[in-house]
């Protein structure tokens, strides 16, 4: 559900800007390319070859958000004859524009993945290739991954297949409207069966366990010279749409382990008894019932994030969960752990290889694979890398700061002001805290909170706002108090 929108006055605007420029200085982020580097994506752009295998007769469609120009993936669904499904699912190729130790390739490690500000996008690559040639936008033949997976009836993958091909997406369609269709019943076939195997899919990530949570974001939008922030409830149909990069993320792995060499996305159980004890401690103080037998996914997939208390718990049980990392493997000497924890299955990236380095590698492998051929050795050179270069990516970190700071500058100007909020967040080091975070129902906002009684989590709080200045040197640019 959007909220409604705060306005920010000028003197908070520019300094939103001086600090979103700070942030980007300190984040080394670049918002220019080199000169060689465009003049190579130039000489990339007319070297390029269309591969042999003609797929252009598959009418794909893509979902992104009505402004991306960057577009990863398309699809294609249609029922196989005598039952079950085929997903016709194509990815940017990548590698055929960007080739290793080229200047493209050398800045692709340096930039790590695209960053997203309020105000701008740093881009991995140029968007001479990213937004233009190398892009699915509709109405242009380009190369692309194209994955065939085979699905029965129940959902469940029965073959999975891809390689290289020339495509032609027909249609560029987004969230909202391809929602208002499927509901109204009046999309196409294609687009209507991603509701159903979408459907299918979460029930199949719920039966092996995975854990799936659809929190509000809050979306920072720059609307009239003016930044805003607000909650976003997820569609229904963001959630079907990344069920087919999830399926397509897990049969990438699946497709390396079989072949021995792979790059894996990984993340391990939580274990630590205090850590497990205290999930459910959290979830006994807040109120909420957890039945002897039930899982951890099974809980958290049962809760809606509408309910405060629900919600209160979703956002520091999540936070207990352990990092995710990349883990490589060669020729069969495949890693004790192979899982992804929250996913429960092998998983590897290699959806987005315009916006992240690591998925053209993934590609890569699983073209080889699948054709029966040996790892490109540029793929070889580089793996046992790629972990450390992926540790030097800064897109979680720039998202959130930059909405931190577009928080501070919408509350600039109300300072001593008295908000209501709910603690969904807090540091019980001694077993009764008094700092934490609190979620502020209007305007969208999530800050730091201090106490000079107990903070109870999932508590309803008055709070006085203490400081909100997005040029605050401390890293908390806001923080409330509790009446």
């Amino acid at each position: 559900m959007r909220r409604r929108q705060m306005h920010m006055s000028r003197e908070a605007q520019e300094a939103l800007l001086k600090a979103l420029q700070q942030l980007r200085a300190e984040l080394k982020a670049p918002t220019e390319f080199p000169v060689h580097v465009l003049e190579a994506a130039e000489v990339a752009k007319a070297d390029v070859r269309l591969p042999d295998k003609d797929a252009t007769h598959l009418p794909l469609f893509t979902i992104d958000p009505p402004t991306s120009k960057d577009l990863d993936q398309a699809m294609f669904l249609e029922r196989r004859p005598g039952g079950g499904y085929r997903v016709h699912y194509a990815i940017a190729d990548v590698a055929a524009f960007v080739k290793a130790g080229s200047p493209l390739d050398a800045e692709a490690h340096d930039r790590i993945e695209t960053l997203y500000f309020p105000d701008l996008k740093v881009p991995l690559h140029p968007p001479s290739i990213s937004e233009g040639p190398a892009s699915l936008l509709p109405d242009q033949i380009v190369p692309a991954l194209l994955w065939q997976h085979d699905l029965d009836a129940d959902g469940d993958v029965t073959d999975s297949t891809v390689s290289r091909a020339k495509v032609r997406s027909r249609a560029k369609l987004d969230y909202q409207r391809v929602q208002q269709d499927i509901d109204a019943g009046t999309a196409e076939e294609s687009v209507a069966l991603l509701r159903e195997i979408g459907k299918l899919r979460e029930a199949v990530e719920a039966a092996r366990g995975g854990v799936a949570v659809n929190l509000p974001d809050q979306e920072v939008t720059l609307e009239d010279g003016s930044f805003r922030v607000n909650y976003v409830a997820p569609l229904p149909v963001e959630g079907w749409n990344e069920q087919i990069s999830l399926m397509t993320g897990m049969t990438a792995a699946r497709i390396m382990l079989d072949s021995g060499t792979g790059i894996l996305r990984t993340q391990k159980k939580q274990t630590d008894p205090q850590v497990v004890q205290r999930v459910h401690a959290i979830a006994t103080c807040l109120g909420i019932a957890w039945k002897p037998g039930v899982s951890y996914a099974a809980l958290v997939n049962s809760l809606d994030p509408a309910d405060h208390k629900h919600m209160a718990f979703l956002s520091e049980a999540i936070a207990m969960l352990l990092k995710a990392e990349y883990t490589i493997f060669r020729d069969h000497h495949i890693p004790e752990h192979t899982v992804h924890a929250a996913i429960a299955a092998p998983y590897t990236s290699c959806t987005a290889p315009l916006r992240r380095l690591i998925d053209r590698y993934t590609g890569e492998l699983c073209v080889a694979a699948c054709a029966g051929q040996a790892p490109p050795n540029w793929v070889l050179d580089a793996l046992y890398c790629l972990p450390c270069d992926m540790a030097r990516g800064k897109g979680k970190v720039a998202d959130r700061r930059a909405v931190d700071l577009v928080e501070a500058a919408v509350l600039k100007n109300r300072v001593g002001e008295v908000f209501g909020g709910l603690v969904i967040n807090t540091d019980a080091e001694d077993g009764k805290p008094k700092e934490g975070t609190v979620h502020l129902a209007e305007p969208a906002v999530m800050g730091k909170i201090t106490s000079g009684a107990e903070l109870d989590l999932g508590a309803s709080v008055q709070a006085t706002l203490m400081r909100a200045d997005p040029l605050c040197p401390n890293k908390n640019k806001i923080l409330f108090r509790a009446v």
